[in-house]
């Protein structure tokens, strides 16, 4: 009995187990991929417009980025009340939305609407900082692939929630609005006091990679598996008892997981973990400097060695750099030099925030995420509208489709990335312009319309913004540190809510509009004559409905345009972060 409660407390406090768990909660902490399908609903029950549709838009994708309360809270808190405030934040603020959609609460003006939904999406950040900060913490040498598979389950829980919603087989389109708020709350209160640092760097096993590599067979199974059903429900009319058999398997696929955390401690290994190492070998401190001397001697190689150092193959470059290294050591150690000791930190060190703001770097990651992500939220925000203009009445397929195309860029982007800077020594951002290049033409397929082109576009932009998410935060830790990481990823992620301000709440919602009333003006041409441009958004009868390609034509090719700036900018800093990504990576190649 003593042996199977040693075995339990083994296996509750296990690394994979958490790791699981944090995979649990990201699945249902996708809140604002669904707005796309509860947006028609808001719209046509609260008589909205595109353009007031579009702020509510805003303001969730406002929630879903400012993350600052979130960060801040979870250094002060546990992990587990975090996840509290967030599930009640989350219930609240899509709790009184429901209610007010379905008629059981009085209306509330435009400024309110976005208050709440900011409030109910602004819970997912919480969820999203106690998953990734557990993760971080319990696989400190395993940050590109944890941060890849987590962000990526948020990017299907969408797919994930709406297949449930399928489920209910509700006629009510309003009672999604209700399981988006009860949903993700159950889960993360269910699971809160398992989110938790572990001493995950004391339990590294040689089957580590074994389990991710079961981890990532098992997300592309779920994602073909969520593909399938997803397009099956949209060509064929399925019982109800097939749906429970399609939502039964899913629930089977997402347990499957927890077979890693149960078989690594009641197998009968006897094999003792190891303990992994939390500063690289090249930090580690030499026994005749201090630890202050020592970080100020490696920053100051950067301004000492010879300019065609750089120019060196890798091998040669790593010699003579630790040779120029061990050289200031020995100098600083007997007091035969004086180490200039710099304000600024060098590419690659630890930023604080404010250092990090008057870097062109940091500048040139934030407007690339703000042309690139935020050109892709604009569909995600505007997919229900954009469904329906060309014909289409199951809106949600499409929702589902770039839920998954997301989650496979997130954890692609992540793989792939992670293969050019480990194997290659080259700089993260190449696969950021590659991912901006295929969103560019999955802008394009959309603006052209054709037959099917929706579900192009889908596959492009999806897979394309969801490298984002897998891509910049690695590189923001490599070129900026993570001492301060928390603050500057924050800073990074308000590039996602500017750009769908701008690009969304302006732009789509002014040209959708704009189209419409001119298709308005043709059915009614009486009822229009005098009526200006302007005149139109303030007092509206009923909302305005465009029809056809052209409604989001000149939108998509804006947004195209936007792509290739942000590939431009991602490569230009390629071109400025070779050698920092030489120095990081070049060692382990040779």
């Amino acid at each position: 009995m003593v042996r199977l409660k040693e075995r339990f407390s083994l296996f509750f406090n296990n690394r994979w187990l958490v790791f699981v768990a944090a995979m649990w909660i990201q699945s249902f902490a996708g809140i604002g991929y669904l707005f796309g399908s509860i947006s028609p609903i808001i719209k046509s029950s609260l008589n909205y417009n595109q353009r007031q549709v579009a702020r509510l838009g805003v303001a969730k994708d406002l929630g879903d980025s400012v993350g600052f309360l979130a960060g801040t809270l979870s250094e002060i808190l546990p992990l587990w009340a975090a996840l509290l405030v967030g599930a009640i934040q989350n219930f609240i603020g899509y709790g009184w939305v429901w209610l007010i959609v379905t008629g059981r609460s009085p209306t509330l003006p435009l400024w309110l609407m976005c208050f709440l939904i900011f409030i109910g999406t602004n819970g997912e950040t919480y969820f999203n900082t106690a998953a990734l900060v557990s993760g971080v913490q319990n696989f400190p040498k395993s940050r590109g692939p944890v941060v890849g598979i987590l962000k990526g389950f948020a990017g299907l829980g969408g797919a994930i929630m709406t297949q449930i919603y399928a489920l209910i087989h509700s006629p009510d389109h309003a009672s999604l609005i209700f399981m988006i708020a009860v949903g993700p709350a159950m889960v993360a209160i269910a699971l809160m006091f398992i989110i938790r640092p572990v001493g995950g760097h004391r339990q590294v096993r040689p089957s580590d990679g074994f389990s991710f590599s079961l981890i990532y067979s098992i997300c592309l199974i779920l994602a073909s598996y969520l593909m399938g059903v997803m397009l099956v429900q949209d060509l064929v009319d399925v019982s109800h008892t097939v749906t429970t058999i399609f939502t039964g398997i899913l629930f089977v696929l997402l347990l499957i997981p927890v077979v890693i955390p149960i078989s690594l401690t009641f197998s009968q290994e006897t094999r003792v973990p190891s303990e992994e190492a939390l500063l690289s070998e090249s930090q580690k401190q030499d026994p005749g400097v201090s630890g202050h001397d020592q970080e100020i001697i490696f920053s100051e190689v950067e301004d000492e060695k010879p300019k065609d150092v750089d120019l060196l193959p890798a091998l040669e470059r790593q010699k003579r750099i630790a040779q120029l290294q061990a050289k200031l050591a020995q100098a600083a150690a007997e007091g035969a030099v004086r180490v200039k000791r710099r304000r600024t930190p060098h590419r690659g060190e630890d930023f604080t925030l404010m250092q990090a703001l008057i870097k062109a770097d940091f500048w040139i990651i934030f407007f690339s995420l703000l042309f690139g992500s935020g050109s892709g939220l604009t569909v995600i925000d505007n997919l229900g509208q954009m469904s329906q203009s060309l014909g289409y009445d199951n809106t949600h397929v499409f929702v589902s489709m770039i839920s998954i195309w997301n989650f496979l860029g997130r954890v692609g982007g992540g793989y792939f990335s992670e293969i050019i800077v480990r194997d290659h020594a080259y700089p993260r951002h190449a696969a950021m312009a590659i991912a901006q290049v295929v969103m560019a033409f999955g802008h394009f397929f959309f603006a052209m319309g054709w037959p099917g082109a929706m579900y192009i576009g889908t596959l492009l932009v999806g897979l394309g913004y969801g490298a984002h998410w897998a891509i910049v935060p690695a590189a923001a830790s490599e070129l900026f540190g993570l001492k301060n990481f928390g603050a500057l990823y924050n800073f990074l992620t308000i590039a996602n809510p500017a750009g769908s301000l701008v690009f969304s709440g302006v732009i789509a919602s002014s040209i959708y509009d704009s189209e419409a009333e001119k298709q308005a003006q043709q059915r009614h041409p009486g009822q229009w004559n005098g009526t200006s441009f302007f005149s139109s958004f303030l007092a509206v009868d009923e909302p305005l409905k465009c029809e056809g390609a052209i409604c989001f034509f000149w939108t998509s090719l804006i947004l195209c345009g936007l792509c290739i700036v942000a590939s431009i900018l991602s490569m230009i800093l390629v071109y400025r972060t070779k050698t920092v990504y030489s120095s990081l990576y070049g060692k382990s190649r040779t």
